[in-house]
């Protein structure tokens, strides 16, 4: 098993759709790289604690590579918004790719790279270690099974495309 840190706006609809991909073994919601110990969503949300909302994502590299599991990550992100993503604005809502693993750098680099080769804008989706990761309140956790109405800024039809995908395509 192997993890990465993957923040891409508002985790409800990130760890819905994550969590749909084969090869994932599971997903927890939570707050990266940011200054405050332990901080709460109340303040996350305020946005001055540093922290990206960011989904936990442990994988079975051997059904799904590093390679797949981020190409099909992008597939949800506007790469150029810098701390946006859908209606969500703020620095809390950046996208990034945060590892544990210094071998999983070069790889993230260079999907980041075969990615912006697709725009002529710069992107905006940080590469760097994880610095901190606290996990968010059981209310955020799996939000979207909870409450199958709530704010997704992840089009249903790309959560539910997901289910069908063979993450070999994408490697």
């Amino acid at each position: 098993m192997k993890t990465i840190y993957l923040a891409g706006g508002c985790y409800w609809g990130v760890q819905k759709y994550i969590a749909n991909i084969a090869g994932v073994i599971g997903t927890e919601v939570g707050f990266a790289n940011g200054s405050l110990e332990c901080p709460s969503y109340a303040q996350v949300k305020k946005g001055d604690t540093g922290h990206a909302e960011t989904v936990r994502v442990d994988y079975d590299e051997a059904r799904l590579p590093l390679t797949a599991l981020l190409r099909l990550f992008f597939r949800i992100i506007d790469p150029c918004a810098v701390d946006q993503q859908g209606h969500d604005i703020g620095h809390q809502y950046r996208t990034g790719v945060y590892c544990t693993d210094p071998a999983d750098e070069p790889v993230i680099r260079a999907a980041l790279q075969e990615l912006a080769a697709r725009y002529t804008k710069p992107l905006a989706v940080e590469c760097l270690p994880l610095a901190c990761f606290y996990t968010a309140e059981e209310a955020h956790q799996q939000y979207l099974d909870k409450n199958p109405g709530g704010y997704c800024h992840v089009p249903w039809a790309e959560i539910n495309w997901v289910k069908t995908v063979d993450p070999a395509a994408y490697a």
